[in-house]
């Protein structure tokens, strides 16, 4: 059978430029791309949830750590669409060769990129869906995208060592033995390369700005803008949609827990030292904005606490649904003067959407874990 010639059925598919030469010259811009968006969501992930061992060896700086990997996670994802799409324009004619498995070689061949194609479709456009929040699906988007973001890879990992040969054959402009196409086809591939390249180029310009600030201007495709909101400053989540009622106060209380635990007032907490940071609330999103926070800092609540120099803390929030209400930090957080328990965001007082009357923030921290509406911290041993 390795000795029959496949054919291509319909022929109207014997297109120019569904070769292999123009395939591996879009692959060489298109596994980059998977391969950062996968390492650094890989990074989210972790930094998300992180495994009991690791938690006390996530570092708090540099500040700007998680705003730069998740912003080149949604980046790169963004840029793999166009370039996903080019990829499977140049080799969809092979979907309907005959006869479909011709040795093992090409059954496995065949089973990787369907394995690759369904889910890189499917990582891409719920990517793109969780930037705009939209999830019109049953499922938990997180842990589903970061298992399929596994699967991809493996795919991605059979699919390379199975189409190796090929890819060293055209891997240059003229390499020995290649199966290019004739020389007056290579205008035509330049010019499909450069459309692929200036769509890729469009496609991240117009987005990008949401964490590369200085490009904010250039923002039209991208779901939110980082100077839209309350205070300037874009919001996820509502008090409303946490469930959080007015919180007057009078009434809060903000409640310490550790080998001597106490209570604290609003007007207790604005009597404590106050200190400002400048640092950036960065998104999964991918959006992130820096911003002059004013508060407490934590290290000097859970010291009153008689909390030991390797304690971690837990964050638990007054809001009542919703995933995220209680977070954990390690020591190398806890003990950074950077994180606080803020009350005032640049200047001016939180309001409900932003987390008032405290919430968290902290440096190199994902923003679904700056704590908002905070009504205990809870030393751990």
């Amino acid at each position: 059978m390795d000795g029959m010639k496949p054919r291509v059925f319909p022929p109207a598919f014997r297109g120019r430029l569904h070769d292999a030469r123009t395939a591996t010259a879009i692959g060489r811009w298109l596994g980059p791309a998977f391969v950062v968006c996968f390492l650094t969501g890989l990074v989210s992930h972790l930094l998300q949830h992180p495994p009991g061992w690791l938690v006390d060896r996530i570092p708090s700086r540099p500040v700007w750590g998680y705003r730069l990997t998740q912003g080149l996670h949604v980046a790169s994802g963004t840029a793999a669409v166009p370039l996903l799409l080019a990829k499977l324009w140049t080799v969809y004619p092979r979907l309907f060769a005959w006869p479909p498995l011709r040795s093992v070689r090409h059954a496995l061949e065949r089973l990787s990129v369907a394995v690759l194609v369904a889910g890189a479709v499917f990582e891409l456009t719920t990517g793109l869906l969780n930037t705009a929040q939209w999830y019109p699906w049953p499922f938990s988007f997180v842990p589903v995208h970061y298992a399929v973001g596994w699967l991809v890879v493996g795919a991605l990992l059979l699919h390379v060592a199975v189409k190796l040969p090929d890819i060293r054959a055209h891997w240059t402009r003229r390499s020995p033995g290649t199966l290019a196409l004739p020389a007056p086809d290579a205008p035509d591939r330049r010019s499909l390369l450069a459309a692929v390249g200036a769509a890729v180029g469009a496609v991240t310009l117009t987005t990008v700005g949401q964490s590369l600030t200085p490009l904010k201007d250039l923002l039209l495709l991208a779901p939110r803008h980082p100077d839209e909101g309350p205070q300037s400053l874009p919001v996820n989540r509502t008090a409303a949609a946490a469930g959080v009622g007015r919180i007057d106060a009078e009434e809060y209380r903000l409640v310490v827990t550790g080998p001597r635990p106490y209570t604290l007032t609003l007007a207790d907490l604005r009597a404590l030292p106050q200190h400002d940071v400048d640092l950036p609330i960065a998104c999964v999103e991918g959006w992130s904005r820096s911003a002059r926070w004013t508060g407490v800092r934590v290290r000097d609540l859970v010291e009153r606490a008689g909390a030991p120099a390797d304690a971690r803390v837990r964050v638990v929030s007054l809001q009542l649904r919703g995933g995220y209400r209680v977070s954990e930090m390690g020591h190398e957080h806890v003990r950074d003067p950077l994180t606080l328990l803020a009350l005032r965001l640049n200047g001016r007082e939180l309001v409900p959407d932003h987390g008032y009357p405290a919430r968290l923030i902290a440096p190199n921290r994902p923003g679904v874990l700056q704590t908002k509406w905070v009504g205990r911290l809870e030393v751990l041993a």
